[in-house]
């Protein structure tokens, strides 16, 4: 038999990639009738070009090749000439899918990912340039029009994802929440809601269950209220609770209310010791503040200015950063404050060459107030930093994040000016005030015990064995290994770089009942970050363009883009 087989031409079936025919004196196929198997070169009879004996060859002989046929696909001819369509395929590629098909329901979902993540108006899909695109890609899909996905796609999804996120949470063993509120951009208020827990590996989660409108005063009684129906919607047993909260007066009054263990936000903390020393020294540092702030506005605003800067960090051997635009949070002011700092050469020769603009120059007593105030700030921002984490456990380092601060770092030095000892002084008293409630101190302590790596940083007093101790024996589970909490005592301290979660995981079977105490703190967040960065996705959802959307839209799409991530 011939080695080299030919293939016959103008093919349409798959199932000749497997058979050839032996060549004629003219390199054709010479029988028709007999095709030749190129896997193991049987003979197989053909009439007429029926493949019917050719596909039970392969069947019966060959399952891989024959598993890796299509029912209706097809291969380019051998020939190297475009084939035509069969009858059956031009007509299959000319027909629709049929709403509620798998085809049209998986494109169809695609799309409504794509307007929940990447935060784009409804009216994307009526948009020409888009339907377009869609067609390209398969030309059987109909895109549904915008009052689908506003009214079907969007909520089918969002009950779906919340479906999932409440029988997640059935099989939660203790959780914290986050409650704070926020307007939109036309003078909405919402109130956000966010979860976090440890799944039974020890995995950190977060999850924002609500954005919710509240119209009505924000007194004490309605947000309690508020507060108290979101947590039946979601099924949320309050004794595995605790929680972390803003420092406004009316939230804080409303978990009072509640009866609920209460932790206040540390960032917020500081933010106050900062607001409060400005209004106190605001003689000396409103000016230089002040300066700062125009700066940052009149280079944002001025594409020449901005172009001009680049070319003098260039010549000033200068980092190519931007100035800081800056917000509310007391840490974004530090930062505004370090850069101008940073660029201050830069900046001058850039405004010296502008008259109009000549004003804008710091004096050298706005340096030397900026100085003061970067001095005492710069360190403890990065502690602020390291306890906004969502993705690692923060409140068990409070406690030793606070002794640090005011016993060490935030205590006055000789080189320090005026301004700087009153602002670190300011911030020592607003840190001791606002963590001595004995409720949050012994939270704190338990967490900090909890925590192998703050062994060498904390002294746990024996009231705090005692409480954890307490804790541990009144676990329903059967009341065995209680040294558990001595014996952790006697472990090596962990790095402060250890993944605290991971040690748990790996340890849980050592301390059974410990671990459990554990499970309940560590899901504590030491700040209110995470729903503030529930504001920062809202913020890009309700857009001048979208200011209409109504507050039940705004709750599905904000929670679909927080707890709806491709490939997580």
């Amino acid at each position: 038999m011939a080695t080299n087989l030919v293939s016959k031409s103008n093919t349409v079936s798959d199932i000749w990639a497997h058979f050839g025919f032996e060549a004629d004196d003219k390199g054709q196929p010479g029988n028709l009738d007999k095709a030749i198997c190129r896997i193991h070169r049987t003979e197989v009879s053909v009439s007429r070009g029926n493949t019917t004996n050719l596909r039970s060859h392969l069947r019966i002989n060959h399952t891989v090749a024959f598993a890796g046929l299509g029912s209706t696909s097809s291969r380019p001819s051998t020939s190297g000439q475009q084939r035509q369509l069969g009858v059956s395929d031009a007509f299959a590629r000319g027909a629709k899918y049929q709403s509620g098909s798998n085809r049209w329901r998986a494109l169809t979902d695609s799309v409504t990912r794509y307007l929940v993540e990447e935060m784009v108006p409804f009216r994307t899909v009526e948009k020409p340039a888009f339907k377009a695109m869609l067609h390209e890609f398969d030309k059987q899909y109909v895109l549904p029009d915008r009052k689908y996905f506003s009214q079907t796609a969007i909520p089918e999804k969002y009950l779906s994802v919340k479906d999932g996120v409440i029988q997640e949470l059935k099989y939660v063993d203790y959780f914290s929440v986050i409650a704070d509120m926020w307007s939109s951009i036309n003078n909405m208020p919402y109130m956000s809601l966010t979860i976090h827990y440890l799944r039974a590996n020890w995995e950190l989660i977060s999850k924002c269950l609500e954005t919710v409108f509240t119209p009505e005063s924000h007194t004490a009684d309605n947000l309690a209220e508020a507060l108290r129906s979101s947590y039946q919607e979601w099924s949320l047993d309050e004794r595995k609770l605790q929680r972390t909260t803003d420092n406004g007066a009316n939230i804080v009054a409303a978990v009072r209310k509640l009866g609920w263990t209460w932790l206040n936000c540390f960032g917020h903390n500081l933010h106050l010791a900062l607001t409060n020393l400005m209004k106190t020294e605001k003689d000396r540092t409103a000016r230089a503040m002040g300066v700062c702030r125009n700066l940052v506005t009149a280079f944002s605003q001025s594409w020449q200015k901005k172009k001009k800067l680049q070319k003098e960090q260039v010549e000033h051997n200068l980092p190519q950063h931007g100035l800081v635009l800056v917000s509310c949070a007391w840490g974004t002011k530090q930062k505004m404050v370090a850069r101008i700092l940073e660029q201050i050469p830069a900046i001058r020769r850039v405004l010296m060459d502008d008259r109009r603009s000549q004003h804008l120059i710091p004096t050298w007593q706005d340096i030397e107030v900026l100085e003061s105030i970067n001095a005492a700030l710069k360190k403890v921002a990065d502690f602020t930093a390291a306890l906004s984490s969502e993705k690692t456990v923060t409140v068990s380092s409070v406690l030793p994040v606070l002794q640090l601060l005011t016993e060490d770092i935030l205590l006055p030095t000789n080189e320090d000016t005026e301004l700087t000892r009153n602002i670190k002084q300011k911030m020592i008293e607003v840190l001791k005030d606002k963590y001595s409630a004995p409720g949050s101190q012994q939270l704190l302590a338990k967490a900090s015990f909890i925590d192998p790596r703050h062994k060498a940083d904390i002294n746990p007093q024996h009231d705090t064995k005692d409480a954890l101790l307490e804790e541990m024996l009144a676990m329903p589970e059967e009341r065995r290994d209680i040294g558990g909490g001595e014996a952790a005592m006697s472990e090596e301290a962990l790095d402060l770089h250890s993944d605290l979660l991971a040690w748990w995981r790996d340890n849980q079977a050592r301390f059974p009942l410990l671990s459990k105490v554990a499970r309940k703190y560590l899901t504590v967040c030491a700040t209110s970050t995470p729903s503030e960065r529930v504001f920062s996705v809202a913020g890009n959802i309700v857009t001048p363009l979208r200011s209409s959307l109504k507050p039940d839209k705004v709750n599905m799409l904000v929670f679909l883009s927080r707890n709806m991530k491709t490939g997580k």
